[in-house]
């Protein structure tokens, strides 16, 4: 049985859903205990079959039985318990496609996750959907918005994931002829981060996946560190244990579900 496995949406529906991944432990026999999630920048559709999943922000802990969640933007790594007998899907949305429906705000909701009802979703989910299925379905409703024209916060988030350097508020306010804190009221409404915070997000996972590959890419601690803007390698560690709670040299990857597609 493979634990976990990414599934991976059309190139259109891409502009919206990064992915979506998937934690089985549906014809385990034990819990699988103690797995971590890193902070990404996407929101995350969760969708539990089964028995539970236990989640812990830090906020809060949550215990996740049969449903539809909808999990926030996280700041801090995650740590999950899957019972057995449980199945998650994950339905991995781009920090800016929740504002394609604005009538949510967000403002206050960070490192939290709330249980939802099917019919609050504007696409029919089924708890028991296959991969297939639930792509097939995820695809035809984010292809028809495809074509739609970029709104304020997905310019904000290009904007930051074009730049190679770290773009400052004022920069992005220049580049869209608009005031730094109406730029910011308007993202912290859409996503609960900052521009700034999110700017941070980002540049700590490209981190982590560039420590994770420095033995192909002969890259050391401080090289990744400059190369990603901190100011020092001691920077980095520092930023490092915010989230992780542990240094890089003590980083354990196979603690974490990480990306395969790196």
């Amino acid at each position: 049985m493979q634990l976990y496995s990414e599934h991976y949406v059309s190139q259109k529906t891409e502009r919206f859903v990064n992915k979506i991944w998937r934690l089985d432990n549906s014809i385990g026999e034990s819990l699988i205990e103690n797995k971590l999630v890193l902070p990404n920048g996407c929101f995350n559709l969760a969708i539990v079959s089964g028995n539970a999943i236990e989640v812990h922000t830090s906020k809060n802990k949550y215990e996740m039985n049969e449903g539809i969640y909808f999990c926030s933007q996280m700041t801090n790594k995650v740590l999950v318990h899957i019972q057995p007998k449980t199945k998650v899907t994950i339905i991995q949305l781009h920090a800016w496609t929740l504002s394609m429906f604005p009538k949510y705000d967000l403002s206050n909701f960070t490192d939290s996750i709330i249980k939802i009802n099917s019919d609050e979703l504007p696409f029919k989910i089924e708890i028991q959907s296959e991969i297939q299925t639930l792509l097939n379905t995820i695809n035809f409703y984010f292809e028809e918005l495809a074509n739609s024209n970029q709104n304020i916060i997905e310019k904000i988030c290009k904007i930051i994931r074009v730049d190679e350097d770290e773009i400052s508020v004022s920069e992005i306010g220049k580049l869209l002829n608009s005031s730094q804190r109406l730029l910011q009221i308007k993202f912290k409404t859409a996503t609960g981060l900052t521009i700034k915070k999110y700017i941070q997000i980002l540049k700590f996972r490209k981190s982590v996946d560039q420590m994770l590959n420095a033995d192909l890419e002969k890259m050391s601690l401080t090289e990744i560190a400059l190369y990603n803007k901190y100011f020092d390698q001691s920077h980095f560690i520092r930023k490092f244990k915010d989230v992780t709670k542990t240094t890089p040299k003590m980083f354990n990857p196979d603690s974490y579900f990480l990306s395969q597609k790196r």
